[in-house]
């Protein structure tokens, strides 16, 4: 059950035009420690949403071959609105092309049917996990550009600059000051960024999308 406590209260879309299939699905998800919300087809599933990735952990279950919009179809809707939720696609034995093409379209994995409960749990426990790091990495972005915006831009400057791999003397010589001046504002900004050395300093520029060719 520590799998079920590090879901964090998952809630899991099955969409299956196929009752049986879609209960069973909600049934081992659910005695997992998942919620679960079933839906009788894809249409049905974008009819309900309101919109938007939500709040928390959250993943898709889909067959691929479905009346009305297929699997196929949900994830280029999916993939059209930016949507980051991950999405698991079912599929018989003859869909192996449907798998592929779903797999290029951004889906997480794509389970064979018929599939035995622990490949289900796996391939959930995996992409909830991407999932997770996926929220982790926004977070920090976000926090990353609050501290950048907090920046003066000659601190900008310099900190493209460093970015850009220049050293002190190169970067006072570009901006038209000295290198002790560089010196002052390149501690500056490692104060406002909170970096604690050059190299995770990079690493968050990088994260905000400051890239070396923005110097």
């Amino acid at each position: 059950m520590s799998d079920a406590a590090t879901a964090e209260m998952a809630v899991i879309d099955v969409i299956d035009d196929d009752d049986a299939v879609r209960q069973s699905l909600a049934f081992l998800l659910e005695s997992a420690g998942h919620t679960v919300r079933e839906h009788v087809s894809a249409r049905a599933f974008v009819e309900a949403s309101p919109g938007g990735d939500g709040p928390g952990l959250s993943c898709i279950i889909t067959d691929v071959r479905m009346p009305g919009m297929t699997g196929i179809e949900l994830l280029s809707y999916l993939k059209g609105k930016g949507s980051e939720v991950p999405v698991i696609v079912m599929t018989g034995h003859g869909d192996v092309p449907l798998a592929v093409e779903a797999m290029k379209l951004g889906a997480a994995d794509f389970l064979e049917k018929p599939f035995d409960d622990v490949a289900v749990l796996d391939a959930v426990k995996s992409a909830l996990a991407r999932r997770r790091k996926t929220h982790q990495r926004d977070a920090l972005r976000e926090e990353v550009n609050e501290r950048i915006a907090g920046l003066s831009q000659r601190e900008r400057q310099v900190l493209e600059c460093l970015v850009a791999g220049l050293a002190n003397k190169m970067i006072a010589y570009d901006l038209g000051i000295s290198p002790r001046t560089v010196e002052v504002y390149r501690a500056n900004v490692m104060t406002k960024m909170k970096a604690q050395s050059l190299s995770e300093l990079v690493r968050m520029a990088l994260l905000a999308g400051i890239t070396p060719s923005a110097a």
